[in-house]
């Protein structure tokens, strides 16, 4: 319940951070053109917060956290007094109304750079893309490994954190090809790509379920990480290992006589042993002394029943030539964030064009409830990754609106666009079968998105 809550908060409070920020665009630039602005709405149906300022704009906070709208002067919509029609929306140019509607997407970019910036100011610390193996049979087997190496680049991208590779791998879906260049792994906080190599993989038959596996691991790729070691630092109340007399700060030393050779060897073995009773080997104070533990059974993300006994080791600390801290100053940051934002608003067009060729799954769709779990997992972590996925939604967000379906702002432009080159607006009766049309193809969307989030939990 306090996970759900957490979520349920932060989902608000993001959401309602880029709704007033799209919602701001339109409203600025709606008064910067003379048109009068009636309501300014964060929110759906009753509201519960409202102010009105010396204009005669009212602002509102409402119950229903799920969108937002600027209402403006429309004699299209009601009876607009003679003395006011020169500040209604349908009398400016359509450049000026072009301008009004675009303003609400430019604003979500705008935002997303803020909170990049912001992030970058504030530091963020980062692991580099180091990979210590690859898998045998997958579009990574071409790449021979004598020892850990970096990932410097992506099909000469440069890249420096495992984020920045996996967005750069996931744009690349549906393709033939890409390439990975490899380098020793340096102190340096900027990776040189110089002295690398590069290594062409065939990813004609690279699929991958995105709820089950990253396109990191689908790809072959083994991702390095200290060797963990088997003394507990988590017990869990109640589970199979409490049952069985375990206490954080035992070690582990066999199973059923075995000496345990890494902690995934132990993990697969207590996953297949569901029900059966094991002989774990510990050590507490310098002592030796075997407890016989039955896991537990729960079933895991395929519906396979596995064993469970409710325990985690300490976490190995990373080789510091193997951390990074993407921390600038307040130009440089600025620089960052600029191209952080245009990276991800090419990668998130680029995903949603190939979502409407077919080369992306429906299944990719996420809603609500996804962003609400990522809202709480970032916000969680600390305010560096919570802007960070602020920024990343943001321009989701106004890359949606962009579309050109009737009921988004991508629509509207459209319309002006037709406007402006045929020198006569859009029928009435146009626009109508316009919006009903746009609206099902959004409800279906949302649909999907939906499902697909109850689908994960």
């Amino acid at each position: 319940m306090l996970a759900f809550l957490w979520n349920l908060g932060a989902f608000i409070v993001a959401l309602g951070i880029l709704i007033t920020a799209h919602e701001f665009g339109h409203f600025y630039i709606a008064r910067r053109c003379g048109v009068r602005v009636l309501r300014f709405s964060i929110g759906f149906g009753k509201a519960i917060w409202r102010h009105v300022d010396k204009d005669g704009t009212e602002y509102v906070v409402a119950m229903i956290p799920l969108g937002g709208y600027v209402k403006m002067l429309d004699e299209r919509v009601e009876d607009v007094p003679p003395e006011l029609q020169g500040e209604s929306f349908n009398r400016k140019s359509v450049w000026a109304r072009m301008a009004i509607v675009a303003a609400g997407p430019i604003a979500n970019f705008i935002f997303a750079i803020i909170a990049l910036y912001l992030m970058y100011l504030i530091g963020v610390p980062a692991v580099k893309p180091v990979i210590d193996s690859t898998t045998a049979n997958s579009p990574a087997a071409v790449i021979s490994l004598q020892q850990p190496q970096q990932i410097v680049a992506v099909s000469g991208q440069q890249v420096r954190t495992w984020e920045d590779v996996n967005l750069a791998l996931v744009s690349h879906i549906g393709e033939q090809q890409l390439s990975l260049t490899l380098s020793p792994v340096s102190d340096l906080q900027e990776p040189s790509d110089t002295n690398g190599k590069t290594y062409a993989l065939d990813i004609r038959q690279w699929h991958f379920d995105p709820d089950k596996e990253s396109p990191i691991s689908a790809l072959g790729l083994h991702i390095y990480r200290p060797e963990i070691i088997p003394t507990l630092a988590e017990v869990v109340s109640g589970g199979a290992a409490d049952k069985a007399g375990l206490k954080v700060g035992d070690t582990l030393v066999a199973i059923d006589g075995g000496l345990i050779s890494s902690w995934d060897a132990f993990v697969q073995q207590v996953k297949a042993s569901a029900g059966k009773t094991l002989n774990l080997t510990i050590k507490r104070n310098g002592e030796q002394q075997i407890l016989p533990v039955t896991p537990d059974s729960h079933l895991d993300t395929d519906g396979h029943t596995v064993g469970y006994v409710g325990i985690s080791p300490v976490v190995p600390q990373w080789p510091e030539n193997m951390q990074i801290e993407l921390h600038y100053g307040p130009l440089e940051s600025l620089s960052m964030a600029a191209q952080k934002t245009w990276q991800l608003t090419a990668i998130s067009a680029k995903m949603l064009g190939k979502l409407f060729t077919g080369d992306v799954s429906l299944k990719s769709l996420s809603g609500p409830i996804s962003i609400a779990q990522g809202a709480g997992n970032t916000a969680s972590f600390g305010l560096v990754y919570f802007l960070g996925f602020l920024a990343l939604i943001s321009v989701n967000l106004g890359i949606i609106n962009l579309m050109p379906l009737p009921v988004l702002d991508g629509g509207h432009l459209m319309y002006c666009v037709i406007e402006a080159i045929t020198r006569k607006p859009v029928s009435d009766r146009i626009q109508e079968i316009g919006f009903r049309f746009g609206a099902a193809l959004l409800l279906v969307l949302m649909s999907i998105a939906l499902f697909n989030d109850f689908a994960r939990l």
